[in-house]
């Protein structure tokens, strides 16, 4: 769904619709409890997954080797193409850390064989304490060179917070397009949250510019403009005015309090 070093809450529903339809296995009984088998459905996107996540860790582990021959970053820097990112160095970290080293083999469904380019049965990746220096850093890297992303979002308001009952006030955002993330928070003048709360009160969604900011994980939008509300369909109108009904409290947070 394209590259990135961090990608914090950005694809995070599509990650959690595509681990839906993964099977763990039981740790095997000639392991000791210290082998784990995972499968990936090949249909869908699943074998998609499977490939991505192989280069993603081939070029990990030669990040890895360069940077513990000559100390350099550059290495961990070009496999970001290859799929890794902070959330890879993270999970890689989290097996390898306190124990001797972590292994990471992939087999091929038998019955569909393996994709164009790939061998039969690909090398195992293997990752060691030593590694762990480098990773850490690399996975510090990417959060801090991932750049903020301009965006036009649409969103239904969820949540109405400010101090008092004038001046600028935090609204929270279901995303409905514009950027791949489930929430957004926005802290708005007082004329532009005063827009979003009359939206919320009839149940229509705003659109609102700005940039969607990466520290934090791609949860905040910054520098926002343009609030106007939008006109839905009356089914997704019907929904969004039937939540408002449940949450009446908010009515408080939005007035500054009781």
């Amino acid at each position: 769904r394209g590259r990135a070093g961090y990608y914090g809450a950005r694809h995070r529903r599509a990650a959690e619709a595509s681990l839906e339809r993964v099977l763990t296995g039981p740790p095997g009984a000639d392991s000791g409890g210290r082998e784990l088998t995972v499968f990936v459905p090949v249909e869908e996107d699943g074998r998609a997954t499977a490939v991505t996540l192989l280069r993603a860790l081939y070029a990990l582990r030669d990040a890895a080797d360069y940077h513990r021959t000559t100390g350099g970053m550059e290495a961990y820097d070009a496999a970001v193409a290859a799929g890794a990112c902070r959330e890879l160095t993270e999970a890689v970290v989290a097996l390898v850390q306190g124990t001797e080293g972590a292994r990471v083999a992939l087999e091929w469904s038998p019955a569909a064989g393996p994709p164009p380019g790939f061998a039969a049965r690909p090398d195992p990746v293997e990752f060691s304490p030593g590694d762990l220096p480098g990773l850490r850093e690399a996975g510090a890297r990417y959060v801090r060179d991932e750049p903020s992303v301009p965006v036009c979002l649409t969103g239904a308001v969820v949540r109405l917070r400010r101090t008092g009952p004038g001046g600028p006030g935090t609204v929270r955002l279901r995303v409905l397009s514009g950027a791949d993330v489930a929430q957004v928070r926005i802290t708005l003048d007082e004329e532009d949250y005063r827009i979003a709360g009359h939206a919320h009160l009839v149940g229509l969604p705003i659109r609102v510019r700005g940039r969607l900011e990466s520290r934090g994980g791609f949860r905040r939008l910054s520098g926002a403009t343009g609030v106007t509300p939008v006109q839905v369909d009356e089914a997704e109108r019907d929904r969004l005015v039937k939540s408002l009904q449940e949450n009446l409290d908010f009515f408080e947070e939005a007035c500054g309090g009781p």
